[in-house]
């Protein structure tokens, strides 16, 4: 939501819950510190102040993944003002670890407890959820309301505002559920009916008039509303919503690439390349067994030229997931089947592949068929987080896109990867990519990674 209208209080109810449990867990978990007294309470009053600066207890945030970041920057910062209640002078080298230790116990916490404290108290915390609008953006919003439980919207109902007295120009096709729809102009019952107090207005290409008219219908009779703003397509531009005078403005706000951000990207690459290949070993010995169990003697890994950053080719290491002479036996099968060089054409990979080996089908579900490039970030070639690697021969067919690919490193996951991975065809996996080059952060990577671990933990779109 771009757009909204309430007012955000100090802290929302689900935070008061929050910050009431994470302060008995931290008044119980400094009693083993070894801190005095006055110690113990001057680290609690710095942590939830870092807490409340950061603003983790105010319940704005709709993702999971954005509160990750809050809980980021709220432990390095509860890290960072330590040292204004220790002196430097009095840190010894056991001390440094153990409050390291200590912080990072504090930052697992958190996360299961922001996590877990949606999930459990959802039913006494959730926000009864109007969406107005029953075309397809409405019914989208309905979807992501529907599998993101974090943002305890739960979506009530829609609003139809076609025929409307209160409205003017607004004519949609019926998409979102009928037997969940309610008129515009007899709204006011179903909100203290139903006991709404969120709405979202999800008619993007509604003009000024109307938008004001439907303020008027819901304001003061909700404490939330936010909008979506009109935008044509995928925004492939960092973006900023300013308030221009009281005209919205959405601004590209990408600016200089500081070092700082790089040389986390980094740490992440080499910390990730060095947990990989400690998997890598137990995940190759299985690969062994299973394709010698069905007489597949070939080599376990394979390498394959990809155009890497700057357009320089590169070796990517991955495991072999087909049989020997798979190439070959593509060829085959498109000269015999028109159907499936049409699919190959458009999608560069094929949905019922019979090339799989039964180990590589495993390793292509969980998306465990990367691991070896893990020797490829290592080596400063890949990154953890990235653009997909194209192959030389996709160059032509990435058309101007290909600048953008090239600009930053390859990775062994990325935007493709966490949004749809099967389901997203060649041209929307270059949009992504692209999307990824022009709105860079070290957040971003961080948000893609928990995004990533989701998918290979639930499988959900994996190849």
């Amino acid at each position: 939501m771009s757009g909204s209208y309430g007012v955000d209080d100090l802290m929302s109810k689900i935070g008061s819950l929050k910050i009431t449990i994470e302060f008995v867990f931290f008044m119980f978990i400094i009693q083993f510190s070894g801190y005095d007294l006055e110690t113990c309470w001057k680290l609690c009053i710095l942590y939830f102040l870092m807490q409340l600066l950061i603003g983790r207890y105010q319940g704005r945030v709709l993702l999971m993944y954005d509160e990750i970041r809050l809980i980021i920057l709220s432990h390095i910062g509860f890290f960072i003002g330590s040292f204004l209640v220790f002196p430097i002078s009095t840190w010894t080298i056991k001390k440094f670890f153990g409050f390291i230790l200590l912080t990072c116990v504090l930052f697992v916490f958190a996360g299961c407890n922001s996590r877990y404290s949606h999930k459990i108290f959802r039913k006494w915390f959730k926000h009864n959820t109007l969406i107005v609008g029953v075309g397809h953006t409405a019914e989208k919003l309905g979807m992501v309301c529907y599998g993101n439980g974090y943002s305890l919207l739960d979506v009530v109902g829609y609003v139809n505002c076609n025929n409307s007295k209160k409205v003017k120009y607004i004519q949609q096709e019926q998409v979102a559920d009928v037997n969940k729809t309610f008129d515009l102009d007899s709204i006011c019952s179903v909100i203290k009916e139903k006991d709404i107090d969120t709405v979202l207005i999800a008619i993007p290409e509604m003009d000024s008039e109307d938008l004001n008219a439907v303020f008027e219908v819901f304001k003061n009779k909700v404490a939330v509303i936010k909008y979506l703003p009109q935008v044509n397509g995928l925004v492939t531009f960092d973006t900023n919503v300013e308030d221009f005078d009281g005209i919205l403005m959405i601004s590209n706000s990408r600016g200089l690439e500081h070092f700082l951000s790089y040389a986390l990207k980094r740490i992440m690459d080499i910390c990730a390349g060095l947990c990989g290949l400690l998997l890598l070993i137990p995940l190759t010995i299985f690969v062994f067994i299973k394709n010698r169990k069905e007489g597949d003697r070939g080599p376990i890994f394979f390498t394959q030229n990809r155009i890497g950053k700057n357009g320089k080719e590169f070796k990517m290491f991955k495991y072999r997931t087909m049989v020997i002479g798979a190439d070959k036996i593509l060829e085959e099968l498109m000269e015999k089947d028109p159907a499936i060089r049409e699919e190959y054409t458009k999608n560069k990979k094929l949905v019922n592949d019979p090339r799989i080996t039964s180990a590589g089908k495993f390793l292509r579900e969980k998306s465990l068929d990367e691991f070896p490039q893990f020797i490829n970030v290592l080596l400063g070639q890949m990154s953890l987080i990235g653009p997909r690697p194209y192959l030389p021969r996709e160059k032509e067919d990435m058309g101007d896109y290909y600048y953008d690919v090239i600009a930053c490193k390859p990775g062994i996951t990325g935007m493709w990867q966490s949004h749809g991975r099967s389901d997203v065809d060649f041209e929307h996996r270059l949009l992504l990519d692209e999307y990824y080059y022009r709105n860079w952060s070290f957040w971003l990577d961080v948000t893609l990674l928990f995004k990533t671990i989701k998918q290979v933990l639930y499988g959900r779109g994996a190849v």
